[in-house]
């Protein structure tokens, strides 16, 4: 459920009309909803009731917006960071640095150490050099790092190629054969604590199957530790947990995943740690265009060319993902296009052949589900600036984020003297 409805024919956020913060603000801009986010928090951690011990991490990767990291700490959620930018950016929406776990596969020597300094609660250790090199730095600050190693499960999430994370030939972590040589060898490293195991397989799943798959492994791994002599007294779960992006597709709910993990995890006797992104702040969040021009195209459907572009919202260039494309101010009236953007591309499609309400130049849509890997994923392609990012609270809203113009990206440039 989100709170982006309509009302009195044309689309809401929450009490505030769409078009209103279009002509206000301008498009393309992207619009969350403070309830929405609320409700996705309370609704996850509700799921979990049947877990003893828990600590969420809000993923900061899927938004970093300091107003939406506001809003989650404030809900109780620590945060998930892969970098020294987003652990710079939890802590400075209030959310306090043991509320931290620091995962990532390419953490530098820099970022370990501001970590550090920082006394953030987690490292989740992706390998045995990153271990190493994190206890030489832990030890010459007199520091003793709290860590948990990730493991690689070789299990396919059974989602896209780009977004899985847990398969043999992915990145991520240590190979499942090898993770027990390694923590034993990691955990006697003084100025480490080796106190857990992490694991992540992808993201956007649509089958909790290969998470609880991952999950036993994970518990045997677990047992075989304690056998050894290893207290484990955290294991990270990650998250990946996915989200309808397509009005009446069903996915598995928050309850759903929430019995699971408490079936699997029975009798682990661990403070059991998520990282949910995606199912928070998914469909909390539209990404608000408008019509640039229809331009006809012979007997095929025609191109909607909107003022949103993939170097906005990437996921269709990248994924080839889904996103419902719906009026603000819709007439009744259907109509099969192409939805593309402005791009210099052809890359910049968000959709083809869509069945769509009928549009023309100057109407207001929304790609919807924008609320995490949107704004994030932005870049300044083709010389374009960064579009706003508004939060809405009931009947009020406020920018969050300001426009960027393309002439404040380029002022960071320099033309050395030697080109006159």
């Amino acid at each position: 459920m989100d709170h982006f409805e309509p009302k009195n024919g044309e689309l809401y956020a929450e009490n505030v009309p769409l078009a209103r913060i279009a002509e206000e603000v301008g498009t393309p801009v992207y619009v969350y909803s403070r309830a929405t986010l609320e409700r996705h928090a309370r609704v996850f951690r509700e799921a979990l009731d049947g877990v003893p011990r828990k600590h969420i991490a809000f993923a900061v990767k899927s938004n970093p917006n300091l107003a939406v990291l506001r809003v989650l700490g404030r809900q109780g959620y620590g945060a998930d960071v892969v970098s020294g930018g987003e652990m710079r950016r939890a802590l400075a929406a209030g959310i306090p640095a043991a509320e931290i776990v620091f995962s990532g596969v390419g953490k530098t020597a820099r970022e370990m150490a501001d970590a550090l300094d920082a006394r953030i609660g987690q490292f989740n250790v992706e390998s045995e050099e990153e271990g190493l090199e994190l206890a030489a730095i832990a030890e010459d600050k007199g520091l003793t790092a709290a860590c948990a190693l990730r493991v690689n499960p070789d299990i396919d999430a059974g989602t896209h190629e780009k977004i899985s994370t847990g398969k043999a030939d992915n990145k991520f972590g240590v190979p499942y054969d090898l993770a027990t040589g390694i923590y034993d060898r990691l955990s006697r490293l003084p100025s480490l604590q080796m106190r857990g195991l992490a694991v992540h397989i992808g993201s956007q799943l649509a089958d909790l199957a290969p998470l609880e798959q991952a999950f036993e492994k994970v518990g045997a791994l677990l047992a075989t530790l304690r056998a050894s002599g290893h207290e484990v007294t955290h294991v990270d779960l990650g998250g990946g947990l996915g989200v309808p992006y397509k009005a009446g597709e069903v996915l598995p709910s928050p309850a759903e995943y929430g019995a699971m993990v408490a079936r699997v995890t029975q009798g682990w006797n661990v403070e059991l740690m998520f990282e949910p992104g995606r199912v928070i702040a998914g469909n909390a969040g539209v990404l608000l265009t408008r019509v640039i021009r229809v331009k006809r195209n012979g007997n095929r459907p025609p191109f909607v060319v909107v003022d949103a572009a993939m170097n906005d919202l990437a996921r269709p260039a990248l994924y080839g993902a889904w996103h419902d494309f719906d009026a603000v101010r819709p007439t009744g009236e259907r109509m099969t296009a192409h939805i593309v953007g402005p791009i210099c591309e052809t890359g910049d499609t968000f959709a083809r052949d869509r069945e769509c309400d009928a549009l023309k130049a100057g109407d207001l849509a929304v790609f919807r589900t924008a609320g995490a890997y949107g704004a994030t994923m932005a870049s300044s392609y083709n010389s374009r600036g960064f579009v706003p990012e508004v939060l809405v609270d009931g009947d009020r809203y406020a920018v969050v984020a300001d426009r960027i113009p393309p002439e404040e990206i380029y002022a960071a440039e320099r033309v050395p003297e030697w080109l006159g």
